[in-house]
């Protein structure tokens, strides 16, 4: 005899057979597994409300995992997915200059966190009293940022080399200092202790300041020709040590001398012999008859390249901090607010 399919057993059997298929699966938002069924490992999503000088990265497909290898990350640049995100983060410059907003008139999740981010000086930051109370977490070069974001840093090898420190030095050097600056003010202190030194040593000058640019391809080459790299930050801030030191003087195999926060604070995060400080001089012409007699002796000279033997340096994008840090959100601190950003810079 054939069964006869009434309407609400139909019902029934579909519903039951949706729970069943229900229980067995893993919950789903719109395009990505919250939860690894296997490892209980939440994923995460970081929204970049706006990209910094409109410098964007590729998010399709995986992107934290692709690039840098940080599973269950997830991150996005569509303004329209803010609700969805676990942090925003928002860059100061954009924001400051009113090319950004923040979207303080959309409802914002409950446990959602804003990420203030910059990579500049207090003094290049502008007014950012209208932001207190609004960001829970920062992202700077500070060493107890939220989200710790240098310029660069001192990577140990997996063990000390031996090579003769010759080997780490261009070959190719002929002049005894430069210096690359594109904001050239009177008013910089760098710019007054440029001023007295050119009158000791010879200083070869590159950068918009003296229309002579540097493009990628040209500037480390034009930098290792010198002894000396000029590494003098536009200003002088806690932990504040720019490409300048990381990119300029370290990956082009000049000796950098530094213009910036302490001694104590390059040490934090260098090699205490791989720099000169122009603190560490009374005057700016002790430091200019220094440097004549140091490039005059090869194997003391050469000793500031000892942390070669220890070290890599690496630069690293701030994008690829943001995703590594995806496994730390869980553990943040839920209530932080910064309701002065102006005391913590």
């Amino acid at each position: 005899m054939k069964y006869r399919w009434t309407l609400p057993t139909f019902i029934l059997v579909c519903l039951s057979l949706g729970y069943l298929l229900f229980q067995g699966l893993p919950l789903l938002d719109s395009d990505q597994t919250i939860t690894n069924a296997e490892t209980g490992t939440k994923t995460h999503k970081i929204l970049v409300w706006h990209w910094p000088f409109g410098n964007s990265f590729n998010l399709d497909g995986d992107f934290c995992k692709d690039k840098f290898g940080v599973p269950n990350c997830i991150m996005m640049d569509n303004q329209f997915r803010l609700s969805e995100a676990d942090i925003v983060i928002f860059h100061n410059r954009e924001l400051i200059q009113g090319q950004q907003r923040l979207p303080v008139n959309q409802k914002r999740p409950e446990k959602q966190r804003w990420v203030w981010l910059t990579m500049e000086s207090p003094a290049n930051n502008g007014d950012v009293k209208p932001f207190a109370g609004y960001f829970n977490w920062t992202m700077t070069y500070h060493q107890d940022a939220d989200i710790y974001s240098p310029y660069g840093f001192m990577v140990p090898k997996e063990s000390e080399t031996h090579e003769p420190l010759e080997s780490f030095i261009p070959k190719d050097k002929t002049d005894l200092a430069c210096w690359v600056v594109s904001n050239f003010s009177p008013h910089h202190k760098r710019t007054t202790i440029y001023e007295k030194l050119k009158t000791v040593i010879p200083i070869k000058v590159y950068g918009g300041a003296v229309n002579k640019r540097l493009d990628d391809q040209t500037l480390l080459p034009t930098i290792s020709r010198c002894s000396f790299y000029l590494a003098f930050e536009n200003s002088v801030s806690r932990d504040y040590i720019s490409e300048k030191l990381w990119r300029n003087a370290y990956m082009s195999g000049a000796v950098p001398v530094v213009f910036g926060p302490t001694r104590e604070e390059y040490e934090a995060v260098a090699e205490k012999d791989s720099f000169i400080h122009v603190n560490d001089f009374d005057t700016v012409e002790e430091l200019g008859e220094f440097l004549k007699t140091l490039a005059a002796d090869r194997e003391r000279y050469a000793s500031y390249f000892n942390w070669r033997r220890k070290y890599t340096v690496e630069i690293t994008h701030w994008v690829e901090l943001a995703c590594k840090f995806c496994p730390k959100i869980s553990s943040m601190p839920p209530h932080k607010v910064y309701e002065n950003l102006d005391t913590w810079q």
